[in-house]
């Protein structure tokens, strides 16, 4: 039998395989950006590891404060954060109330806070990298340390003038990620200050922006799931170029004639747990009924604030790894029916 009725001429049947591959190649090069991000956390992590960078002596103890969760609303940067690496790039200024991050072409910056916690929720205003940032990634995050590491990310993918960031997400447990969930933001995030937050307690993670919850990954233990619970994590940010991958998979480079490129952070505050390595313990008892101070501990999301959030996912969010058929055949992970 004919694969195409007789009317079709042969003209029309020489150019269908050429309109496939357009739109095969199309679909590609949208899943190609998801599957490279993947792999770019060891490289981001490989940067944290230069020569370069202050590493915190972990045979020592982290000043304790036994009164449970540590308040600083407008932290001072000279405090509780250390420049880790980059040189000079990154900056402290106005008496410890105003970081800054640079990029150039030889090397981007970071930082990390002084303090490892094991639960808790931080707030940071950011200024992302105006104009053109193709290229560029700011990330801020949670994160252990190993091969087997957990990890809490806020990452923003720079673009072209007039296009807009993309906030990309995801959570790892004991070294396994591939839980990417991806918005277009929708104001301007380098027109002003944002606070972008992160609450992290025994029962979920709840991702916010501007105060208004955007993502909840709930603790999926009770289905076999691993859940960051266990290892303790620092506070983390970077600023660093990965023009081979980050805008448009990779087809936008960045623009060095523009460099340095410059984010800028403010407003610092955290309410957590303070780990004590020497100790092997944290300053909360989660055993304990919650207390004023500490309802963030037991915290989670109530019918309204999580119709709101879905809500505001069905207008904004780009990309969700629980509906990915094409990268995940087999169905959606078990944790996404919790989701």
């Amino acid at each position: 039998m004919a694969l195409f009725p007789s009317r079709y001429t042969s003209r029309s049947r020489s150019s269908l395989p050429y309109l496939v591959f357009l739109l095969i190649a199309a679909f590609f090069v949208f899943k190609v950006d998801i599957i490279i991000s993947q792999t770019y956390y060891s490289t981001r992590r490989s940067l944290e590891n230069t020569p370069n960078r202050i590493v915190v002596n972990p045979g020592k103890s982290p000043e304790r404060d036994d009164s449970l969760p540590i308040v600083l609303p407008n932290g001072t940067f000279h405090q509780h954060i250390m420049l880790s690496w980059g040189d000079d790039r990154g900056k402290i200024l106005e008496n410890g109330e105003l970081l800054t991050l640079s990029l150039d072409k030889q090397s981007g910056s970071g930082f990390q806070s002084k303090k490892e916690y094991l639960f808790g929720k931080v707030d940071m205003q950011i200024k992302l990298v105006p104009g053109n940032s193709a290229g560029t990634v700011t990330t801020f995050y949670l994160s252990s340390q190993g091969n087997k590491h957990d990890e809490i990310d806020f990452e923003f993918l720079g673009n072209s003038t007039g296009n807009p960031y993309t906030l990309h997400t995801n959570v790892f447990s004991r070294g396994q990620g591939n839980r990417e969930q991806q918005f277009f933001l929708w104001f301007d995030p380098t027109a002003d200050y944002h606070t972008y937050s992160i609450l992290w307690n025994p029962k979920c993670i709840i991702f916010y922006v501007d105060g208004m919850p955007i993502r909840e990954y709930k603790n999926p233990e009770r289905i076999g799931v691993s859940f960051p619970k266990y290892q303790p994590m620092r506070l983390y940010s970077s600023l660093w170029n990965a023009d081979d991958w980050a805008t448009q998979g990779g087809r936008v480079k960045t623009n060095w004639k523009l460099a340095p490129f410059v984010a800028s952070y403010r407003n610092f505050s955290y309410e957590a747990c303070i780990y004590s390595r020497l100790n092997s313990s944290s300053s909360c008892n989660t055993d304990s009924p919650p207390s004023s101070s500490n309802t963030w501990l037991t915290y989670e999301l109530d019918r309204t604030s999580r119709a709101k959030m879905k809500v505001l996912q069905k207008k904004y969010m780009i990309y969700d790894y629980c509906n990915d058929k094409w990268r995940f055949p087999k169905g959606p992970a078990p944790e996404c029916k919790l989701q």
